[in-house]
């Protein structure tokens, strides 16, 4: 019986772990999310992974309201460095393995091509410089952490880019789209299908996994697009499936056009070839997590 703790549980992410996961006949897991552990207070994390005692650790916890986060400086290190450290640390002193999602935000966002995991980080704000605090945090605590970087999550919970698409689309006749920022959208069913694959094969393969497959790995969608690109498929697919009775006009802007409080990555691009090579793991294939719209 494999005992998996699962933080976060109610988010994009971790409310998929847990449907893919309940059914699983070898798998306990504890979900909890904000209401049931403050993962900010190392003394209520240090006592229920104490009590639960976990064979993997899966933080699906974050802050990652990126504009609200360049006035909420305090809270988003909390949440996204302090949490995950004292995670990494009740982890470490039990033997568990610790599974923690980061984020493309880790990156300036300037670079030519895809982003793999040895290239330089460079956060240009406060949520993506907490996240890289909390991925140094955790691998300094921990000697058996998996990063798993992803970016444009999409999902039937939560708030995301789909949702938005389809309530506009509802509203308006004509939607301005940016269409200077690249990346791969990552349908949340497939990073929680990933977590998993990567939690069974440690379990699996027990001592004998391979301390060097630890660290860092890059996790999201194929083909890369725009998020105009992306609306635009989010609309064809809507007209397809009848979501949608009439698809708004779709106009391409610029990010200059679009001013938000957090600079965005021109380039979110990331590099999954590392997790295939590693885990068999294949990119998010976000145009088909799109065919079941009236689940959104």
């Amino acid at each position: 019986m494999v005992k998996v703790l699962i933080t976060g549980s109610n988010g994009q992410v971790g409310s998929c772990l847990v449907r893919q996961l309940q059914n699983c006949t070898h798998t306990e897991i504890l979900a909890v999310d904000r209401t049931d552990l403050d993962i900010t207070s190392k003394s209520d994390v240090s006592k229920i992974v104490d009590e639960f005692k976990p064979n993997i650790i899966i933080n699906a916890a974050a802050h990652t309201a990126v504009d609200k986060a360049e006035t909420e400086i305090d809270l988003s290190y909390a949440i996204n460095r302090d949490g995950p450290l004292y995670l990494a640390q009740a982890a470490e002193k039990i033997g568990a393995a610790l599974l923690h999602i980061s984020t493309d935000y880790v990156f300036a966002g300037d670079k030519e091509g895809i982003y793999s995991e040895i290239d330089a980080v460079n956060p240009q704000g406060v949520y993506g410089s907490s996240k890289l605090a909390g991925e140094k945090a955790v691998i300094d605590a921990c000697s058996r952490v998996i990063i798993l970087r992803t970016a444009w999550v999409f999902g039937e919970e939560g708030s995301n880019f789909v949702k938005t698409m389809l309530r506009l689309g509802l509203q308006r006749d004509e939607l301005g789209i940016v269409a200077d920022q690249f990346g791969g959208p990552t349908y949340a069913g497939d990073i929680a299908a990933a977590l998993i694959d990567i939690a069974e094969a440690i379990n699996i393969q027990g001592e004998g996994f391979d301390s060097a497959k630890y660290g860092i790995y890059h996790f999201s969608g194929l083909p890369h697009t725009s998020w105009y690109g992306f609306a635009q498929t989010i609309f064809d697919k809507a007209e397809e499936q009848r979501v949608v009775k009439k698809v708004p006009l779709l106009k391409e802007i610029k990010t200059s056009d679009y001013p938000t409080p957090a600079k965005r990555p021109a380039n979110s691009k990331l590099d999954t070839q590392k997790i295939t090579e590693t885990f068999g793991i294949q990119a998010s294939d976000w145009q088909r997590a799109l065919n079941k719209l009236s689940n959104y």
